[in-house]
């Protein structure tokens, strides 16, 4: 078969290079025709190039890998995970990404990647081509969401999380056990993650789960108090939008 067509998207051009430079030397089925380190960038080369697949990076400013292929519903292309962080495993199967590749990526792994790639699509009926990942919405929160831990990952159930709150990239989850855990995530990837399971954003450094709200207390933006009696603010901005969709939870 022809080579296959690539686009690599990162937001760190030394791995931008160091990938596209592993794929020109040891990966001669593979043609990259372009490569981006903006999602919004990638967004409009892949529309224009239409690649046969992506190596996508998970953690980028701005938007997710993830919340990009949410972007892309519609478009043919298999998925290739690169990462530096071993925490986005679940959610890269969840995203049904082809592989997903830890950084720096070796070059024995990218060549076995690439060659279980070749002989999967080779293995498909000629009239069926891949369809972009997209990201399961699952609203119950019998789910469970992986956490990192210093030897490897925790998983919790969506349930069992009351609030969290952050500082700078630092965020501390609140669990119905009374349990803290310190994670080393900015709140915008849980706000990302939670946001199907009625979890809503009250304010820049607190996301509440609606399920634990047990009062509204009027103000500018008001406040909020929790089942386990911890009071958040609401800031004036969102104070409609969650009222609303409190309101719609109950």
């Amino acid at each position: 078969m022809d080579q296959l067509r690539a686009i690599l998207v990162d937001d760190e051009m030394v791995s931008l290079q160091n990938l596209n430079q592993k794929l020109a030397e040891f990966c001669p089925d593979i043609k990259v025709v372009g490569t981006a380190q903006r999602p919004e960038e990638a967004i409009k080369l892949i529309r224009h190039e239409v690649p046969d697949v992506v190596f996508l990076d998970i953690e980028m400013p701005r938007m997710s890998g993830l919340r990009m292929l949410e972007e892309l519903k519609g478009f043919r292309f298999d998925v290739i995970f690169t990462t530096a962080y071993n925490h986005y495993a679940v959610e890269a199967l969840r995203a049904k990404a082809f592989d997903y590749l830890m950084k720096p990526v070796g070059i024995a792994d990218l060549q076995s990647c690439i060659e279980r790639l070749l002989k999967d699509i080779n293995g498909r009926p000629k009239n069926v081509t891949n369809q972009v990942p997209t990201i399961p919405k699952s609203k119950s929160q019998d789910d469970k969401i992986s956490i990192p831990t210093g030897d490897g990952l925790e998983f919790i159930p969506v349930k069992s999380i009351t609030h969290i709150t952050s500082s700078s990239n630092y965020s501390t989850i609140f669990l119905t056990d009374g349990k803290k855990m310190l994670v080393t995530r900015p709140l915008g990837d849980f706000e990302e993650m939670l946001l199907p399971y009625n979890f809503f954003r009250v304010h820049n450094s607190h996301l509440v789960n609606l399920k634990y709200v047990k009062k509204y207390i009027r103000g500018e933006g008001g406040q909020v108090v929790m089942q386990d009696g911890e009071t958040i603010d609401v800031s004036r901005r969102k104070k409609d939008d969650f009222l609303k969709a409190l309101s719609n939870s109950k």
